[in-house]
C-alpha cells in the first residue's frame, strides 16, 4: 500500500509518497508554512511529480523508436506508478521504479530509476539515478516539477511576487502551442529582468509554460513582492528549465529537466528527438538538484 514517508530536521520537515517517488511536502517549520502546493484537485492534482522517461508532450501522443510507432502521454508513466520504497537510512528516503513487462509495451527498455530526497539544513537534496539494465543504448528524458505555493501569505496577490535567476539581466524563451501542447521553437521571446527579477505580473502564463533552453539557467526560484527570497532551486547543469502555473491558481512549478516536450510537427525518430538523454548498456545517469528554502 502506498504510504507517505517523512524526514524532519530542526527547519524542516519533508515529505515523499511512495506513489509517483513523488515530493508531497516541505514544511518551514521556522516561518510556520507549507511550501509545496496540496495537489487540491479544484486547480490541480499534483504536489511535485517526477517526469520519466519523457518530458512535456510527444508529438500526436506517439513516438517512433526504429520504425515502429508506440503511444506515450504527457510527461511519460513514472509520475503515476507505485515506486518501491527502498530505505529510510542517513537522513535520506529512496525509491525505485523497474521496468516491466508492461512499461516494455510502451516504452521498449530496460531501466532502474532510483530517486532519493534527504534534508541538509534548510535544503531538500534531491537525487535522480536512471540505470541501463538493458544489451541496447537507452533513450530517455527526466524532468522535475514542483508546485510551490503562490502567495504563501493569503494577505498577498500572486502577482506581486517576483521570479528570480540569479545574476542575469535578460533571457530567452519559447513556448507551446496551445492545441497541442508541443515546442514553437522557432519563436523567441525574452524575458526582461531587473537585478535578476521578473515580476510576474497578470498575463506572464496567459500563454502556458515558458520554456528556458540551452542551459541558460543554474538557479531559479520565487521572491515575496518585498523582493525578499521565498524558495529557490539550484539546477546547475540542468539544459532546460520550464514554469508553468495555471490562470488564476495559487501555486507556481519552477522545473529543471534534461529534455523537453517535441518541437511542434516532429514525427522522426526517438534519436532525434530535441534533449533525449543517451546510456550505454550498464551505464549511470545521475544529477541531483536542490530546493532551497529562504
Amino acid at each position: 500500500m502506498s504510504e507517505a514517508r517523512q524526514l524532519e530536521n530542526e527547519r524542516l520537515i519533508l515529505k515523499v509518497n511512495d506513489q509517483g517517488g513523488q515530493l508531497s511536502g516541505i514544511y518551514d517549520k521556522k516561518n510556520e508554512r507549507e511550501i509545496i502546493w496540496c495537489a487540491d484537485p479544484k486547480y490541480w492534482n499534483r504536489h511535485a511529480p517526477i517526469l520519466f522517461p519523457f518530458v512535456g508532450e510527444i508529438f500526436h501522443k506517439q513516438y517512433q523508436y526504429n520504425g515502429i510507432k508506440y503511444p506515450m502521454t504527457a510527461h511519460g508513466f513514472a509520475r503515476d506508478a507505485e515506486f518501491l520504497f527502498e530505505k529510510d537510512l542517513d537522513n535520506k528516503i529512496v525509491h525505485t521504479l523497474v521496468s516491466t513487462k508492461e512499461t516494455k509495451q510502451i516504452y521498449p527498455f530496460d531501466f532502474k530509476l532510483e530517486v532519493s530526497h534527504s534534508l541538509v539544513d534548510n535544503k531538500v537534496i534531491v537525487e535522480w539515478k536512471v540505470v541501463n539494465m538493458g544489451e541496447k543504448e537507452m533513450l530517455f528524458s527526466i524532468g522535475a516539477h514542483p508546485a510551490f505555493c503562490v502567495p504563501a501569505d493569503e494577505s498577498e496577490e500572486q502577482k506581486d511576487y517576483y521570479l528570480t535567476f540569479g545574476q542575469k539581466d535578460k533571457l530567452n524563451y519559447i513556448q507551446i502551442s496551445q492545441d497541442g501542447g508541443c515546442a514553437l521553437y522557432d519563436k523567441i521571446h525574452t524575458l526582461p529582468l531587473a537585478d535578476g527579477k521578473h515580476q510576474i505580473g497578470e498575463h506572464l502564463f496567459d500563454d502556458g509554460v515558458l520554456i528556458f533552453e540551452n542551459h541558460q539557467l543554474s538557479e531559479v526560484g520565487i521572491a515575496f513582492p518585498n523582493k525578499e527570497q521565498y524558495v529557490n532551486i539550484k539546477c546547475n547543469g540542468f539544459p532546460y528549465v520550464g514554469i508553468w502555473t495555471k490562470p488564476n491558481t495559487p501555486f507556481i512549478c519552477l522545473e529543471p529537466w534534461y529534455g523537453r516536450c517535441d518541437n511542434e510537427g516532429f514525427t522522426g525518430e526517438l534519436k532525434d528527438k530535441t534533449g533525449v538523454q543517451r546510456l550505454s548498456p550498464n551505464e549511470e545517469f545521475i544529477v541531483t538538484y536542490e530546493i532551497v528554502v529562504s
